[in-house]
């Protein structure tokens, strides 16, 4: 965290950036501090980054800070209109790694990435699209940003390398031990063996593999993409500090010469002063004085979730046992145009009519304790329709996630699509949801939009090429886990239950990775006329089923 070269970056930034770009890494640093300080033992060191992310809460609560780190982090999230919610998760990582870590392999090691550094990212963007210089990332090329990350994180450790030796620490997966027999004993013991020299050229080339990305800013803003193509000039120098700092790694950290910074900064400086001087950024009005109850912008977390609203007619969820109720529930909602015409009505009348439906199964699937909801709201093939049609479904869509009841509850938004096509505004309201419930524990809502189930397999399968291409996977070894790994939500489990309305028979190009061994449920009625009892009528037949997956009748 004290690497000099993201002073650099964030000399980059526009100024008027630059405060809040500085409060970001002062609090992340601070953090750091504390967890590695050597003059506690790890369960005090722990409760001190507890105690400062504690004190973080009631300060944003309070619209100020005595600590003058936490003041800088309270103004910019005011005055920027940032959720820093999402760093709960990162500073738990950081609280964690007070205890040591060990990694498996590097599906593990990734995670762990993830988790402690993508929300710091993250935050540096909010502020770039709050300026009004979006440092707009392609969903296509989500791969790339994922091993830049993973790039930065291994650069920083090969360069911390000592002074983690000297902490106890080998911050590193077993698996890349592993390769190299004997590697892992020396580094423990500070030894500059063959075996130890073998691996850090290996990870050092990795790690300049991962950071050399350079389709990641293709259409990105011009001052946006300086900072991050400097970015990985500036790491691909200081690993070639760690390759020609040899057995001296385990005794110091190598930093790039001065020559060498000079020549990436020197034009980097100028393209970054042309690109934010010709661009008019927007700044923040004077701050306010303290947090509001529904948090400080519209993606803020709201402090308090409510529960779902009682069906009219009170109806209650059945009982279903756990070892009978479906993880994940898909649907198909067809039938709102039909809806609409059965009644006289313009097509879009029956899609508005649907979203009241889209509501009732959220609040069934919260009742009932289901733990994945996915929804079918618009596929690739729906731009056939009529143009009035889909511009009333898409808006209908952008509204409910800005203004709608869903917002207050304990549901985790996330959408399933491609951005071709789609309004960017509802692009961004898709984004804002994920960002806004990222740390919710409740329902988890997929929505897809602007999807097709041969499309997300075909750029599975391109993404699996690039890991290939890249070294990443050998292609002789794929599996169906490699596969399932480079899906857009690597998480989401098997479907259990397929339900579809409307009258129609049919799986519509709809998930057809994650319904293979789904129970398949059709009901004759039009989507806009169920509500949550339908959809624990469904969730009711399904525990009825005897599921075999290929195996004989019990």
């Amino acid at each position: 965290m004290h690497d000099p070269a993201i002073h650099i970056l964030i000399q980059l930034m526009p100024t008027v950036l630059r405060p809040a770009g500085w409060a970001l890494w002062a609090a992340a640093t601070v953090l750091d501090d504390l967890a590695d300080q050597q003059d506690a033992e790890p369960a005090e060191r722990a409760a001190r980054v507890e105690a400062w992310t504690q004190a973080l809460q009631c300060d944003l609560a309070a619209g100020t800070s005595r600590d003058p780190v936490r003041h800088a982090l309270v103004d910019t999230a005011l005055r920027w209109h940032l959720d820093l919610s999402s760093l709960r998760g990162a500073m738990n990582s950081t609280r964690d790694d007070t205890g040591g870590r060990h990694f498996a392999d590097w599906a593990a090691w990734r995670a762990w990435c993830s988790e402690g550094v993508v929300p710091w990212v993250d935050q540096v963007r909010h502020l770039f699209e709050r300026a009004g210089a979006p440092m707009t990332l392609r969903l296509d090329r989500q791969q790339d940003y994922r091993r830049f990350i993973d790039g930065a994180q291994l650069t920083d450790i090969l360069t911390d390398l000592s002074a983690d030796l000297a902490q106890g620490d080998l911050l590193l997966p077993q698996e890349a031990l592993d390769a190299f027999p004997g590697a892992e004993d020396d580094l423990r013991q500070g030894s500059w063996s063959p075996a130890t020299a073998a691996l850090i050229r290996e990870l050092t080339a990795l790690a300049r593999q991962w950071v050399t990305r350079p389709a990641m800013t293709t259409g990105m803003h011009p001052g946006a993409a300086t900072v991050l193509n400097t970015a990985a000039c500036l790491m691909r120098a200081q690993l070639d500090a760690v390759d020609a700092v040899g057995h001296a790694l385990l005794k110091r950290a190598p930093r790039p010469s001065l020559a060498a910074r000079t020549r990436i900064l020197a034009p980097a400086r100028i393209r970054s002063k042309l690109a934010w001087s010709l661009t008019p950024l927007t700044v923040p009005e004077p701050r306010r004085p303290a947090v509001t109850a529904s948090g400080p912008s519209p993606e803020a977390e709201s402090t308090t979730l409510r529960p779902p609203p009682q069906h009219p007619d009170g109806a209650r969820p059945p009982q279903v046992a756990a070892d009978r109720m479906p993880a994940h529930v898909a649907v198909i909602m067809d039938g709102n145009g039909r809806w609409a015409e059965q009644r006289g009505l313009p097509r879009p009348e029956g899609h508005r009519a649907g979203t009241a439906a889209a509501h009732e199964m959220v609040y069934g699937a919260l009742e009932i304790g289901l733990r994945h909801l996915t929804l079918y709201a618009f596929s690739t093939e729906n731009w056939k329709r009529d143009t009035e049609e889909i511009t009333a479904t898409l808006e209908a869509i952008r509204r409910d996630l800005d203004e709608g009841p869903i917002r207050d509850l304990d549901v985790r938004q996330r959408w399933s699509g491609h951005p071709d096509k789609l309004p960017e505004e509802l692009v961004q309201a898709l984004l804002r949801g994920e960002r806004r419930t990222r740390n919710r524990t409740g329902l988890t809502l997929t929505v897809c939009i602007n999807y097709g189930g041969r499309d997300e397999i075909t750029r599975t399968a391109a993404a699996l090429a690039r890991a290939a291409h890249a070294g990443d996977i050998d292609p002789h070894l794929i599996g169906e886990d490699d596969f399932a790994r480079h899906l857009p939500h690597p998480d989401m489990p098997d479907v259990d239950l397929l339900w579809r309305t409307g009258n129609e028979q049919r799986t519509s190009n709809f998930l057809p990775w994650h319904i293979t061994y789904a129970e398949l449920y059709f009901t004759p009625n039009y989507w806009p006329d169920v509500d949550r009892r339908d959809l624990w009528q469904a969730i009711t037949e399904y525990s009825r089923r005897q599921r075999r997956h290929g195996g004989a009748t019990q």
